[in-house]
Order: structure tokens, then sequence, then C-alpha cells
């Protein structure tokens, strides 16, 4: 309640015929997308059907908006603002789940496009996200302009969290001269994929490893699981060695070839690919391995907004009303993670977010009760 009171307001107050006030209805879009209604139809259907115990509560005395009120409220609200509170929100319990982990924080960064919204240009919008992998929140986004891409998101994304001490996972995209030098400025490590959008690089890596042996190697598997059988591969080499331009990036560089040979269960086919990625992490750091595959948890999160709230099935005529549905819907999937970090019960550790979506949605005091719970 302190977040939809701190979301500032777009209407005029002098008029006097404001029916609703704003932090209600953004309770109630919140309430109504933890509890799995997605459409504006069913969370008005929601408020309708719990309408007397939000009155208990002190909300929605002139009743439950309307749909054309919702619409006009997630087009009016500054996007850029509500994001910066949902970054201030998740902050208050961002320091407390790094502690009881203990690990290395590694911020994983990566886009999402919103597929129900298409823009004059024909292209979805961009929204840029930092993603805590110890903690499960996003920590902060950023929203790519109508004309533009990831590179420059990203290091303004960059500058609104603290990554002194952690660790930088990115794609390809990011290997970029300006967002290397800002993870290096603000006191982090970064681990980026290395492909032919930096050309000569990627090629010139991969001729001078033929002439250099791993300082490093280690093996992973074989493991099995969604019906197949694979079996990794890591090579650590320094960096200085093999990189020709090495003043471009500022710094000491590590190369991790990452081999994969997969064989699927059914059919017996086999396949491998060899990645590679760069990084300012010594070649001694234990098993960097286990941060190149923990970056995909990002990926995992953008998913589960697509297949549990339904983010790219939902559509929204502008930009802003995207990015607002995404704040939305990332608060929705911060609380539930918020609240498994702060459990001390195992069991209630490994539950799922459709577990705890079909839980809350049960009943309202149900519902109240999770949200109290410590």
């Amino acid at each position: 309640m302190n977040f939809a009171a701190s979301v500032p307001g777009f209407r005029r107050c002098d008029k006097r015929n404001i029916r609703h006030r704003l932090n209600d209805i953004i309770i109630l879009m919140i309430l109504g997308r933890t509890c799995g209604h997605v459409g504006r139809s069913d969370i008005i259907e929601f408020g309708n059907h719990n309408l007397n115990k939000f009155r208990k509560m002190g909300m929605l005395k002139n009743g439950v908006p309307s749909e054309a009120t919702l619409c006009r409220v997630e087009n009016g609200i500054d996007d850029s603002a509500m994001a910066d509170r949902m970054q201030e929100f998740v902050g208050n319990f961002h320091d407390e789940l790094l502690n009881a982990c203990r690990d290395r924080e590694i911020i994983c960064v990566d886009g999402k496009a919103e597929r129900g919204t298409v823009q004059e240009n024909g292209r979805n919008p961009d929204i840029v996200s930092a993603y805590s992998y110890n903690t499960g929140i996003t920590i902060a986004t950023e929203a790519c302009q109508e004309k533009s891409n990831e590179i420059k998101a990203v290091p303004i994304l960059i500058d609104k969290i603290d990554i002194s001490g952690k660790i930088v996972t990115a794609d390809a995209m990011s290997l970029q001269k300006d967002i290397i030098e800002r993870i290096r400025t603000k006191g982090g490590d970064f681990l980026i994929e290395l492909k032919a959008n930096q050309r000569s690089l990627r090629y010139g890596v991969e001729d001078k490893l033929r002439e250099h042996t791993s300082l490093c190697s280690y093996i992973e598997g074989p493991e099995f699981g969604h019906g197949r059988i694979e079996t990794r591969t890591y090579n650590i080499y320094d960096g200085l060695e093999i990189i020709a331009d090495k003043k471009k990036w500022g710094g000491y560089m590590t190369i991790i070839e990452y081999e994969s040979f997969t064989s699927k269960k059914s059919t017996g086919v086999c396949a491998s690919e060899k990645p590679l990625y760069v990084s300012s992490l010594p070649t001694d750091t234990p098993r960097p391995g286990a941060i190149v595959r923990n970056h995909w948890s990002i990926e995992s999160m953008h998913w589960g907004l697509d297949v549990n709230l339904l983010q790219d099935k939902v559509k929204r005529k502008s930009a802003k009303a995207a990015r607002n549905l995404d704040t939305i819907q990332r608060m929705v999937y911060s609380v539930f993670y918020i609240w498994k970090g702060l459990r001390k019960k195992r069991s209630d550790k490994r539950k799922g977010v459709a577990e705890l979506i079909r839980h809350v949605s049960m009943n309202f005091t149900r519902l109240m009760r999770f949200l109290c719970q410590k």
C-alpha cells in the first residue's frame, strides 16, 4: 500500500470529479493479478466479488472503477516514475534476502519485447531489466526508446543499481565498450557472451584459441534433463594473451570456452555447440560455468511472466501502458519471491509461482494471510 501511495498522480484534482483514489486502483490491479486475473474485466469482477472486504480496509468506497477508468490509469501514470517506485519497493527487501544466501550476487541483464503492443514503426517496445539471480527479484527496469535498442538502455540501467563487488551477466548485445567501462568504473565484474556482433574480436579469439592451451579445464555431467543427456566442458584462457585490441576493453579479460554435447534420449540425435564468453573474473575463479548457466534464470523469469501472467497475450495500445503493465506484473512476481525468500520452511521455498497463485486465489482471506506472513 505504501508503494501504491508513492506513485505520482496525473489527474487534475481541482474539478473534484475524481471518484476513485489512484492508490486504490493500483492495489486492485496488483491484488487481482496476484490471484491470476489478467484482463481488466477479470480484475473488475474480482473487485466486485470482494468489494465488502475492500471497503472494510478503507478502499473502493465508491465502488469498483470501470474498465475505461483502468485504461485511463494505465495510460496516464508516468511509467518511469512507477518503475522507480518498484525499484524502491524491492530495495527494502533486497539486502535482507541477499544476506540470507551469503553468495556473491549475480545480476542478470536482458531485454524483453512486449509482444502485446505494436508501435507505429511496427516494432514491439523493449524493456531491459536487471534481475538478481540470488534473490529472484527484478531490481530495476529501463525502457528502450522507440527508435533505439538495448545498447542505449543498458548503460542507463547500470547507473540505477549498485553493482560494486557483484557479477553482471548479459547476452552478446551488451558487449560494448561503454557498457564494459561503466561496469568496471562502478566496481563490478562481468561475464558476457561473445558473438559475431563483435566480428573482429570473435574471429580473432577463435583463431588464437587454436594456438593456446587452456589454463584450466573441467567437465560437468553427463546430466539428464528435459529429455536429453548433456555433457559440458569448460576451458578457461587468459584473455590478455589472446585479445589483440586490449586497450579498447580497459583491463584484464578472461576467455571461457563452453562446449556442450547433447543427446536426445528418445531419438538418440546428437548435437554440439561451442559458445564463447568474455569476463573480467580471474582465471582461477572456481567453476565459472555455474555463472554462465545462472544467466538463463532471467529467461526463466521472462517465461514465467508469459505463462503465469500471460504478458505477451495482453494487448496494450501504447508503450506507456505496456510498461506500466510490466511493472505491475513484476511487482506481483517480486511479492511471491520475497515471500519465498523470507520463509523458513524448505517446502515453502520450493513452491512455484503457479502453485502460489492457485493458493492465494482460493479466497480473499487466504490472500491477506499470505501477504501478512513473515
